[in-house]
């Protein structure tokens, strides 16, 4: 990785006041800019699926670092944009209450592939917010051309008055201990809100549920993985096999949909169910046996009902 130039900081780095710092950090950004990824990366552990495909987080996921000198709460949100689809707008809607009632937001811009559209529609909405203190992450500098780099932070640096602009790689972990660390300077002297062994505040079942979203994401094509959502209808511990049952039900909003996912002779579910099984045994520690349902649900991503008891 090669060397990277000065970015613009208008704060101190970490906390050399002695006081514990805590505060909850909205993170905003367009549809596909790395968000979650980000996330994970600062958290230094996954709870918060991942794919090329723009709108795959749709949840306020919020994601605990706890530190000697602070708590950062980290709120994952969904990728805003223009949209007149029902589903989206809820989705926008979700992300832009988070980032209004947060302490601090942390904008998180595709460095490589810019979605102008989208982020005129953040800058607009955080002008109008100006008391709260947004930092920016040029995220995926790891696809960018160095030469590229400070023309694009000057470029960003006249558009808002940001705190401090960092250059990052989510993916390769490039400055994000910069960032963090800015972060945290950012905030202002509090209690810690979670307990220490807390790291989200979504429940098992969610997870379990985003785990096999993800991979219906990563194993279909075309508009199957938008159509889709995921209810997890039991879980129980064998203690005789030593192992967790957990059984879950894919919804869509067609029977073509259905056929797609079961694949031919049921190899396209086998092969979700594989993945998301071997993930889950990883991040339970246990042995899972995982039976998968599909269910349609005829426009069920237009369906205020629906969606609400989806989670949504």
């Amino acid at each position: 990785m090669p060397d990277m130039p000065d970015t613009k900081d208008r704060s101190n780095s970490g906390n050399r006041t002695g006081t514990f710092k805590s505060g909850f950090i909205g993170i905003a950004g367009a549809p596909n800019v790395g968000k979650s990824t980000l996330l994970n990366a600062m958290i230094g552990q996954k709870i918060s699926i991942t794919s090329e495909k723009p709108q795959t987080t749709r949840n306020r996921i919020a994601g605990i670092v706890h530190r000697p000198s602070a708590q950062l709460i980290f709120l994952d949100t969904p990728g805003i944009h223009l949209t007149q689809k029902t589903f989206n707008q809820k989705m926008v809607d979700i992300a832009l209450s988070a980032i209004d009632d947060v302490d601090l937001i942390l904008l998180v811009i595709d460095a490589a592939r810019p979605n102008s559209r989208s982020e005129k529609m953040i800058l607009a909405r955080l002008k109008k917010k100006r008391e709260r203190p947004v930092i920016l992450a040029l995220n995926k500098i790891d696809r960018l051309k160095k030469q590229a780099l400070l023309p694009l932070i000057d470029q960003w640096a006249g558009s808002y008055p940001f705190n401090s602009i960092y250059p990052v790689s989510a993916k390769t972990g490039a400055q994000v201990p910069d960032l963090m660390n800015a972060l945290e300077a950012g905030l202002s002297e509090g209690p810690p809100y979670y307990p220490p062994d807390m790291i989200t505040d979504v429940s098992e079942e969610f997870i379990l549920s985003e785990i096999i979203r993800e991979k219906v994401f990563y194993l279909t094509e075309a508009e199957i993985p938008f159509a889709t959502a995921v209810s997890i209808e039991l879980t129980e511990e064998d203690s005789r096999r030593n192992q967790v049952r957990i059984y879950a039900k894919i919804h869509v909003e067609r029977g073509s949909q259905k056929r797609i996912i079961i694949g031919k002779n049921g190899g396209m579910l086998r092969e979700i169910g594989k993945a998301a099984r071997l993930e889950m045994e990883r991040m339970m520690g246990i042995r899972v046996y995982l039976k998968l349902f599909i269910r349609v649900e005829k426009n069920w991503s237009r369906d205020a009902r629906a969606m609400r008891r989806l989670g949504y």
